[in-house]
């Protein structure tokens, strides 16, 4: 038996300025950095084995917080951009209501929440899931599979092709479904296979959803 735990990083700063963020380095906010001490806290009854972290900062930083509150120390990490969020392209920057004054509600909801619609020069999440999959399959299966427990916090884009694959999720589920910030998705393994998932609650949890549009 082994655990995977599957963790979106805490508010950001322009989650809460109400914009696309994707690869843009921007840091968490205060709050988000003490919603990820609390993600901590609450799964302090799990020893982890390895972390897997994307190359944005606000993933490190949620870590750095989840440390601060689980108190397991010296875990070995490994950053790669392929769990690094979904590049918006020419959304980037942009603040998402203002977008839809300029573009309509309806195109900006295909931008966001269809499957396989790119924004401009950007990734749909049907690329993100050629990136992330693959490396969950090659670097995360084998250590479920060794009966390691395993901790990742990424982006609720990289973490959408996962959460496809393990609960057998149609495309259209995958796109529209909400992932909340530093709230734990955890999934018990048997071999190479995810026998059970639990969204755990986080006690005091202030930011879940950082989105103002669905």
């Amino acid at each position: 038996m082994s655990i995977l735990v599957l963790v979106r990083h805490g508010q950001s700063q322009w989650n809460l300025e109400n914009r696309f963020t994707g690869w843009t380095d921007v840091s968490l906010t205060p709050q988000g950095r003490a919603d990820a001490v609390l993600c901590g806290k609450s799964l302090q009854d799990i020893h982890f084995d390895r972390v897997f972290l994307s190359r944005l900062k606000r993933s490190k930083e949620t870590y750095e917080g989840f440390v601060e509150g689980h108190g397991q120390r010296g875990l070995p990490e490994i950053e790669d951009s392929a769990l690094n969020e979904r590049h918006y392209g020419d959304l980037q920057g942009l603040n998402k209501a203002e977008t839809v004054k300029e573009y309509g509600e309806e195109q900006v909801k295909l931008w966001r929440r269809s499957y396989a619609t790119r924004p401009p020069g950007g990734e749909s999440i049907e690329d993100c899931e050629r990136r992330t999959w693959p490396f969950f399959l090659q670097y995360v299966l084998p250590l479920l599979a060794a009966g390691k427990n395993v901790l990742i916090i990424a982006h609720g884009n990289s973490m959408r092709p996962i959460i496809k694959n393990l609960d057998h999720l149609s495309p259209d589920a995958t796109a529209t479904m909400e992932i909340d910030c530093s709230v734990p998705y955890t999934y018990t393994f048997e071999g190479d296979r995810a026998v059970s998932k639990k969204i755990r609650e986080v006690p005091g949890m202030v930011v879940k959803g950082t989105a103002k549009i669905a």
